[in-house]
């Protein structure tokens, strides 16, 4: 009898962690006086207050965030990030939805191999996946020069191509079978890793996620959708969905 492989494979900003977490080392970096206030109050929080108040997309607002943030950091040393991400996480890194922790020890418990892909920098999805006890994974990956220092170009890992290829990537070189596979993503970004594999499940989905996703015939019948609102988890009939 052979064995499968089964991976379940996991975003982190909104489906793990309940917030954005290049948000949290972003005021770290104020806090610290590396950069100044004034990046986020003039170039990033507009977009923020957008979509907090629901009139923004948060998509737009993630990447406006992490392009205002490669600019940051350029010119630092990655030691520097990397000891911030590390107080990020240890401050921060609890902060998470109980239905998605509790999915991360079910897939351990069953001996399935677990991995974030995350939009997040590769420094915090480091953290957090060493946290978490991931067995794997991989962020966006903001390069650096041979001296270490930051060059503010990026390799990103927040949309749904890069997203797609890390997930064949892992799944060809650990051979895991898709089909028996399990994804956990919050929005467009994580469509191509949701429609991958057999049992797709959204956490708290934007409407641009679940749009995709239930006007697809590959993932519209067999897509999970779950919300967590203070200590309740829900679990959604899509028929039940109001878009408007």
């Amino acid at each position: 009898m052979n064995f499968i492989n089964i991976g379940a494979f996991f975003d982190i900003d909104g489906t793990l962690y309940r917030e954005g977490l290049i948000k949290e080392i972003f005021k770290k970096l104020i806090r610290y006086d590396i950069i100044d206030e004034s990046m986020w109050s003039s170039e990033v929080k507009p977009h923020y207050e957008k979509y907090d108040k629901r009139i923004g997309n948060y998509d737009n607002y993630l990447i406006k965030m992490a392009d205002i943030y490669a600019s940051a950091i350029k010119g630092m040393n990655k030691i520097q990030l990397e000891f911030i991400a590390k107080k990020v996480v240890e401050q921060k890194g609890d902060k998470v939805y109980v239905f998605t922790r509790n999915r991360i020890n079910y897939h351990k418990s069953l001996g399935h191999m677990t991995f974030t892909i995350s939009g997040s920098p590769q420094e915090l999805v480091k953290e957090m996946s060493i946290k978490h006890g991931f067995d794997h994974y991989i962020g966006s990956n903001y390069l650096t020069d041979d001296k270490n220092i930051y060059t503010g170009e990026i390799v990103p890992m927040w949309n749904s191509k890069n997203k797609l290829k890390a997930l064949l990537d892992f799944s060809n070189e650990y051979d895991i079978d898709l089909s028996k596979s399990y994804a956990y993503g919050d929005t467009s970004g994580d469509f191509s890793m949701l429609k991958a594999v057999g049992n797709p499940t959204v956490i708290n989905g934007t409407k641009e996620l679940l749009e995709l996703l239930l006007g697809n015939e590959i993932t519209k019948n067999k897509i999970n959708i779950i919300v967590e609102r203070k200590d309740v988890i829900y679990k959604i009939n899509k028929d039940s969905l109001d878009f408007k």
